[in-house]
């Protein structure tokens, strides 16, 4: 479900920003195109809400390179972008972001993000084989 949320954000992004923007899912190494966006998943946790119901929380990160010397004025234009098209995702069905919040950091933006959602863990169960029995009563 992470790598759908990743591409549900990366859609959004592509909507919204054009193909002038890259946008990454792997780390690179060298060769980084800029303006771009790195999309990744930074905490997923999976907890036990009742019975076999689980709460996932999925807090995404995702980082803008800017390409201008003004660096601080682009990452506060994207920052405002990015809150309107990253509120709502699709998902297998819209996803809703909370708890967004942004903050540049050595000229990086750094977009915070979560995608919440309920599982359901369902048991394999087997079903019994039909058994023939027959009773009596003597006497």
């Amino acid at each position: 479900m992470i790598n759908k949320i990743i591409d549900g954000i990366c859609i959004a992004l592509n909507e919204e920003f054009g193909d002038d923007y890259t946008i990454y899912t792997e780390n690179i190494e060298q060769g980084l195109k800029e303006p771009c966006f790195f999309v990744q998943c930074i905490n997923p946790t999976n907890n036990l809400f009742r019975g076999n119901r689980y709460r996932r929380t999925n807090q995404m990160c995702i980082q803008y390179f800017p390409s201008t010397e003004d660096e601080q004025t682009e990452c506060n234009a994207v920052s405002e972008k990015m809150f309107d098209c990253l509120e709502w995702i699709d998902v297998d069905g819209l996803q809703m972001g909370l708890d967004m919040h942004s903050e540049i950091v050595d000229k990086v933006l750094n977009f915070f993000v979560d995608y919440n959602f309920f599982t359901k863990k369902v048991k394999d169960e087997q079903a019994m084989e039909h058994m023939k029995h027959q009773t009596g009563v003597r006497g």
